[in-house]
């Protein structure tokens, strides 16, 4: 539209006049992954136009292995459980594992596409090139190819795993250099002397790959961390943290729990190598691993302090020792990155938007984002949510219902705290992350209000 950018409160005349001056035309939406897909659902339920670009030929964002843009590997399985990764009113098939391989997750996203009739909606081969502010209302969004889209709103829900994070280290290596996102297959490991540089989730299953296939794996980590196996007498680890969340269990007594299972499951990492962590559990997204340890005892695997410097044939640690290797592979994360549009459009500040619930421009009525956090869990479901309230505040402000004036309030004038009471350590990787349970409840009670006449 854009309804209103007044910063002033509108009276509830003011938001039907504007309504009636510049109604919902179309919204676009940026990406049809996991997120757009989800923004696209909920924007057709709603009843409001919509178009969705996509640059690829394909639905699936970062789940169509094998396509230039995506950043997983041939044997990548969700690291969240299904049940607390599907989408809020999709349940995944029964007959699903509990932690569905990429193939798997791919069709699971296809039939939610067909479920709901959102191809039609779909503009594939429509990469976006820039977006600019229309001269009247509204957004002008310029494609790959050329061609100009105009929309009286914006979603951009294009995903935030796909600009590598590279460290910046002295010294010069002479051997193969890869990104996490840039590994596909184990026949990139073999016959290699492999580093891999990273103990997040991918780090840690590419790590484990490689003692697999690699002569020597050696894993780099700058810091602990708390490791968690997938399963706990058979029932997805996730699930099992669920239920304590769902008991309200204080945050001491649920770190207590993890403790217990750790010690029955795994036992000591230390004593084969892995630093202590230097942090309370939940106050670093935990990595999400049943092998790596073991890998570890096996003595396949070799856990190594942090990379200082870069040698022609090899790495010096923080520790004064070398290792020689042939391939570097940096599991070390992504930069937020939105770079078809101008920073200041979107509150930017410390590495990121700076948005009411990651979602809402405060000042702007007619620019989204959906998907961008980091949860402690999956995230379809939460960016359902989001995606929920998306379109019943465009609804509300249209119709000038009285909550969505005052969410148009309240989004300029607060910042609520999304850890959950978890004091995250202060690193790049937290700049989105979420507590997943009480973020979901937060976001249900905003649509709740949100859909009141």
């Amino acid at each position: 539209m854009p309804l209103t950018q007044s910063v002033q409160q509108p009276t509830i005349q003011q938001q039907l006049n504007a309504a009636a001056a510049a109604a919902v035309r179309s919204v676009g939406v940026i990406g049809a992954g996991s997120s757009g897909l989800a923004v696209a659902k909920n924007l057709k339920q709603a009843g409001l136009p919509f178009e969705c670009l996509e640059r690829e030929d394909q639905l699936g964002g970062n789940w169509c292995f094998g396509k230039p843009h995506s950043s997983i590997y041939q044997s990548t399985h969700l690291i969240s459980s299904k049940q607390l990764t599907e989408y809020t009113d999709f349940p995944m098939p029964e007959e699903y594992p509990e932690y569905p391989g990429h193939r798997q997750v791919l069709a699971y996203l296809q039939d939610y596409c067909r479920r709901f009739g959102l191809d039609e909606h779909i503009r594939y081969n429509s990469g976006v090139r820039s977006v600019e502010r229309h001269a009247d209302h509204g957004w002008r969004v310029t494609t790959e190819s050329g061609e100009t889209r105009c929309y009286s709103h914006l979603v951009i829900a294009n995903g935030h795993n796909w600009d590598p994070r590279l460290p910046q280290l002295p010294g010069e290596f002479h051997g193969t250099v890869l990104h996490s996102s840039d590994y596909k297959t184990p026949d990139q490991l073999r016959d290699r002397r492999v580093l891999v540089v990273g103990g997040g989730n991918s780090g840690c299953d590419i790590a484990v790959e490689s003692s697999r296939t690699a002569p020597s794996t050696c894993l780099s980590l700058r810091r602990g961390y708390h490791i968690l196996p997938k399963f706990f007498h058979g029932t997805p680890i996730d699930v099992c943290g669920e239920r304590g969340l769902w008991m309200r269990m204080p945050l001491w007594m649920r770190r207590l729990y993890a403790k217990g299972v750790l010690f029955l499951t795994q036992g000591s990492a230390q004593a084969v190598g892995f630093p202590k962590p230097d942090h309370k559990l939940f106050e670093c997204h935990p990595v999400i691993n049943s092998t790596v340890v073991d890998a570890a005892r096996h003595g396949d695997l070799r856990v190594v302090p942090d990379v200082v410097e870069l040698l022609p044939g090899g790495a010096r640690f923080s520790d004064g020792s070398t290792g020689d290797f042939d391939l570097i592979v940096f599991a070390t994360g992504f930069k937020i990155s939105l770079p078809f549009i101008d920073r200041a459009e979107l509150n930017w500040r410390d590495g990121a938007p700076r948005l009411y619930l990651n979602v809402f421009h405060p000042q702007r009525d007619d620019l989204f984002v959906a998907g961008l956090i980091q949860p402690d869990s999956g995230q379809f479901g939460l960016v359902d949510c989001q995606a929920k309230c998306i379109a019943a505040y465009l609804k509300g402000l249209h119709q000038g219902r009285a909550s969505a004036a005052e969410l148009q309030r309240v989004k300029q004038t607060e910042t609520p705290n999304l850890s959950g009471g978890v004091r995250y350590v202060d690193s790049p990787r937290h700049a989105v992350e979420v507590e997943h349970h009480s973020y979901r409840r937060r976001l249900e009670k905003l649509y709740r209000r949100l859909s009141r006449p």
